[in-house]
C-alpha cells in the first residue's frame, strides 16, 4: 500500500536454539574445567606434575586420568559449543557435532562389542583389577578406590580374598616381612556398627584361617563378581542411564546442526 513502508522478512537464526544450546555449554565448560583443576591439583599434592616420569612408573591405574581425560573432553566439547553458538561460527558449530557424534559413535560401538564379547570382557575385568592389587599401595588414590570399591560391594580381591596374595606387602610367602603378610585391607572387613572409625588393623593374619572362620571377619566373595550382579540389580537404571545420556548427545547435535542451518540461509539471503 502507498505511504507504507514495507519490510522483508528473511530468514533468521533462531534464539532458542542459540541462547539454549549456549547456556547448557557455558555449564559443561566450567564443570570441565573443575575436573581439570581437580586433576592436576591431585597431580600436584603427589609430586607428578615435578616429576612427569613417575607418571609411567605406575603398575596401575591412576584415578586422576579419568578427571583429566572426562574433563578435557567436556572442557573442549562445551568451549567449541559455547563460542560456537555465541559467535555464530560455522567451523565451531560442525566440530562440535562432529566430536559430539564421534564420542556418541564410540558409546555406542563399546555397548555393541561389550555386549558381544561378555566372557572377554570379564577376562578383562579380572585382569585390570588384579593389575591394581598389585599397586595397592603405590598410589594413595588407587589404593582409595579399591577400598570404596570393596567397602561399596561387600567384596575382597577379584575372585576373593587370596588374590591378595599378588601384592607384594600381603602374600602369604615365607619371605614376606611385612606385618600385612597373609592379611587383607581394611575395605575387606565386615563392618562392626559398635565401631566409629575403621579398625584398619583388622585384616591382619586373616588369611591364616580357614576359608569358614575367614567369613566371620572378612568379606569373601570377588568384586568382579559383585560388580557384575549390581549391575544385573540396577539394569533399568544403568540402561536408563545410557540411553539418557545418548539422547542429550543426539539432542546437541541436532541443535548445533539446526544453528549451522540458519546461520548458512541468513548469510545466503545477503
Amino acid at each position: 500500500m502507498p505511504g507504507k513502508a514495507q519490510h522483508f522478512q528473511g530468514p533468521q537464526v533462531s534464539c532458542c536454539a542459540k541462547y539454549l544450546l549456549f547456556g547448557s555449554n557455558v555449564l559443561f565448560w566450567l564443570l570441565g574445567a573443575v575436573f581439570l583443576v581437580i586433576g592436576f591439583w591431585a597431580w600436584a599434592e603427589k609430586g607428578v606434575l615435578s616429576n612427569l616420569s613417575s607418571i609411567s612408573n605406575l603398575g596401575g591405574f591412576d584415578p586422576v586420568w579419568l578427571f583429566l581425560i572426562v574433563g578435557g573432553v567436556m572442557f573442549l566439547l562445551g568451549f567449541t559449543g559455547c563460542i560456537g553458538a555465541l559467535r555464530e561460527n560455522t567451523f565451531l558449530l560442525k566440530f562440535f557435532s562432529v566430536f559430539l557424534g564421534l564420542i556418541f559413535f564410540l558409546e555406542l560401538t563399546a555397548g555393541i562389542l561389550a555386549f558381544i564379547f561378555k566372557e572377554w570382557i570379564k577376562d578383562q575385568l579380572h585382569f585390570f583389577m588384579n593389575n591394581n592389587i598389585k599397586a595397592y599401595r603405590d598410589d594413595i588414590d588407587l589404593q582409595n578406590l579399591i577400598d570404596f570399591a570393596q567397602e561399596y560391594w561387600s567384596c575382597c580381591g577379584a575372585h576373593g580374598p587370596n588374590d591378595w596374595n599378588l601384592n607384594i606387602y600381603f602374600n602369604c610367602t615365607d619371605s614376606n616381612p611385612s606385618r600385612e603378610r597373609c592379611g587383607v585391607p581394611f575395605s575387606c572387613c565386615l563392618k562392626d556398627p559398635g565401631e566409629d572409625i575403621p579398625n584398619t588393623q583388622c585384616g591382619y593374619d586373616v588369611r591364616l584361617k580357614l576359608e569358614l572362620e575367614q567369613q566371620s571377619f572378612i568379606h569373601t566373595k570377588g568384586c568382579a563378581g559383585q560388580f557384575e550382579k549390581w549391575v544385573q540389580d540396577n539394569l533399568i537404571v544403568v540402561a536408563g542411564s545410557f540411553v539418557g545420556i545418548a539422547l542429550l548427545q543426539i539432542f546437541g547435535i541436532c541443535l548445533a546442526q539446526n544453528l549451522v542451518s540458519d546461520i548458512k540461509a541468513v548469510k545466503a539471503s545477503w
